[in-house]
């Protein structure tokens, strides 16, 4: 049983801790036992009003936006302190919110935001524009300054990284943000508002309004004190928030589903490339977007691959993930759990063979799968071709590059995808083929805040991280001065 409580658990609007204004409020499960922890407000339209405008005046004010680049950069490297300072208590609750791993959340969540910070902050010393040399008898430059009012809307799989991933760049730029996270995952985006005005961000630069996405979420989209959306999330919803955004001619960033393909070429060290799909496949429990969920297997080596995969997969550390040694926690909820379940179902009634796994793990009342591998599928079946998000991995075989490319690319995704081969050109030749805006090659998620990411097709637009996603919070000015 927690004590944990989140206190006073309120909307963050203008520095201010305050209810919703109809008082309304929601609960907050710990999906390792199904069971309530504790209850945030759940903000409706007058909520983002107030959240907005708090964040307009903030920028017009130039509280934030008018500081140097540098003065924006020291913040941000306290916010990275301060997250490195707090890490179990951030680790904590990101692990009883969405039912990660403690010692995941430690190694990879707590550390990749701090980084985000940091990395963010140093591109803050360095914001300029160009001399640009033209035939005119004039001085043109260009001038790099904040969008406005950025809308982040983040997801529950990776509540603080994902925020980190918006909020970091965004501030940086000098723009001001008005944080509406998941539904199910409040917890983290509670704890960084406090931190951030610790840090020094001052009052309405940051503003974080929980509740649900459809009333929210909705406001924060349309609302037209926004100049920019930034949205991860499923591919459904982001049409919708670029249609909406589309519709008012705002700038957005989309970072959407995935279903990516991890290819196994014949020449590839084995014992690497287990280890890789495995980690590929059932990180953060199979919920991650740029996970790879889809194997493709030389067909030389395919019955050997599954035979390993038959027998390491169960070995998986499953369980309580409040213990050190567990690798996968519980799906977030139940409806993911319910969705996972009705995949592998539909695998069973096409004839698909479950090399194994394909069920619940019952304990402690909380939302768990086993980790599944399902082979003989047609490739049109829609356990392949649609973005399951579970610990779930399908196994084809293929005769030759060609093939393993047109498989690869046969999904409407394209986030990410992995090439194993001991053969460098085959490497680069494959990745340069393959529709996906990240490739890695002999591993799985190799991520740096210094390395952009972000999709192709359903997978979305734009890119996060790296200066490509500084640039996407700045707005681009060109002076031109005659020199007649």
């Amino acid at each position: 049983m927690t004590t944990f409580e989140i206190d006073p658990g309120r909307l963050f609007i203008g520095g201010q801790w305050r209810e919703a204004a109809d008082g309304a409020r929601t609960e907050v499960v710990d999906p390792s036992r199904g069971a309530v922890v504790t209850t945030v407000a759940e903000a409706g339209a007058a909520d983002v009003d107030a959240a907005v405008g708090a964040a307009r005046a903030a920028f017009d004010a130039g509280q934030w936006s008018a500081l140097s680049g540098r003065e924006r950069g020291r913040v941000l490297l306290r916010v990275a302190e301060l997250i490195r300072a707090e890490a179990d208590e951030i680790a904590r609750l990101e692990s009883l919110d969405v039912g990660k791993p403690i010692t995941l959340a430690h190694a990879v969540d707590v550390t990749n935001a701090a980084n985000d910070y940091e990395y963010f902050a140093s591109l803050a010393f360095s914001l300029d524009g160009a001399i640009r040399d033209t035939p005119m008898n004039a001085l043109a430059y260009t001038k790099r300054g904040p969008i406005g009012v950025v809308a982040a809307i983040t997801p529950f799989n990776f509540p603080l990284i994902l925020a980190g991933s918006k909020i970091a760049p965004a501030l940086a730029a000098g723009n001001t943000v008005v944080h509406k996270p998941a539904d199910e995952t409040p917890l983290s985006a509670l704890y960084m508002a406090g931190l951030f005005q610790r840090a020094g961000v001052p009052d309405g630069v940051v503003n974080v309004v929980t509740g649900a996405g459809p009333v929210a979420g909705e406001a924060l989209l349309r609302h037209p004190g926004v100049d920019k959306i930034a949205f991860t999330g499923s591919t459904a919803i982001g049409r919708h928030a670029a249609s909406v955004a589309g519709e008012n001619l705002k700038p957005v960033t989309m970072e959407l589903g995935g279903n990516a393909a991890h290819i196994v070429f014949e020449d590839a060290d084995l014992e690497k490339a287990v280890g890789a799909v495995i980690k590929g496949f059932v990180f953060n429990t199979g919920q991650f977007c740029m996970g790879g969920p889809r194997l493709l297997v030389a067909r030389p080596v395919y019955r050997t691959l599954l035979n390993i995969l038959a027998e390491a997969v169960p070995g998986v550390p499953v369980g309580d993930p409040r213990k050190a040694e567990t690798v996968v926690g519980p799906m977030a909820g139940e409806k993911h759990l319910r969705k996972v379940e009705e995949y592998v179902e539909l695998a069973r009634k096409e004839g698909a063979r479950i090399v194994c796994g394909g069920e619940r793990l019952d304990l402690d009342g909380g939302y768990y799968y086993r980790p599944t591998v399902i082979a003989d599928l047609a490739n049109d079946s829609r356990v392949i071709q649609e973005e399951i998000f579970g610990p779930v991995l399908t196994v084809q075989p293929f005769d030759d590059e060609d093939e393993a490319v047109a498989l690869a690319n046969s999904t409407p995704y394209g986030l990410a995808s992995g090439v194993q081969t001991g053969s460098l050109a085959r490497a680069h030749r494959v990745a340069d083929r393959l529709q996906a805006g990240i490739v890695w090659v002999n591993d799985w998620a190799m991520l740096d805040p210094a390395v952009p990411f972000g999709g192709v097709k359903d997978s979305g637009f734009g890119r996060e991280y790296g200066p490509e996603a500084l640039n996407a919070y700045t707005k681009v000015k060109s002076v031109v001065v005659s020199l007649d």
